[in-house]
């Protein structure tokens, strides 16, 4: 008897995705996207300090204070402040805004060596860190003893 082979069924070819070059390749462009973007370190931003918290400090601690000159300091706190309402690229101070870019200048309108001002910064919903920063450049080479961040409301 003759032997015949039968050939044998071919098997469907099962073709299988391997995840791991597409993992590789978002690992690669996850490192890449990290180097390239320049993000500002916002914890390495300096603000000022204001040298009347340390005199009240000293002063808590050294003893009892002058009841009659508290009002005047508080007085002389609130005429001298200025808030700044920031938005998208302008700010908003006494009912009048301005470009973002005039912050400079209103920024030493605002005090004197001798009076040094303070500013509260409101930060508005549709302003962006860009203009934080901006704010805050502008305050730090201006005669301005203190700085407060506050977020504002939305309306």
């Amino acid at each position: 008897m003759g032997s015949s082979v039968s050939p044998l069924p071919e098997r469907p070819r099962r073709y299988r995705f391997v995840l791991t070059p597409l993992a590789d390749a978002m690992f690669q462009l996850l490192i890449f996207f990290m180097l390239s973007t320049s993000l500002t370190p916002y914890s390495l931003v300096t603000l000022k300090t204001t040298p009347d918290a340390e005199e009240t400090e000293t002063a808590a601690e050294s003893g009892p204070v002058d009841e009659s000159a508290a009002p005047e300091a508080s007085q002389a706190v609130v005429d001298n402040t200025t808030i700044w309402e920031l938005g998208n690229a302008e700010v908003t101070t006494n009912g009048q805004t301005f470009d973002i870019n005039q912050l400079p200048s209103l920024a030493e309108a605002i005090g004197t060596q001798a009076d040094p001002g303070r500013v509260v910064i409101v930060i508005g919903d549709a302003a962006r860190v860009q203009d934080v920063t901006s704010a805050l450049e502008a305050l730090e080479s201006a005669d301005v003893a203190a700085v407060q961040i506050a977020q504002g409301s939305a309306q």
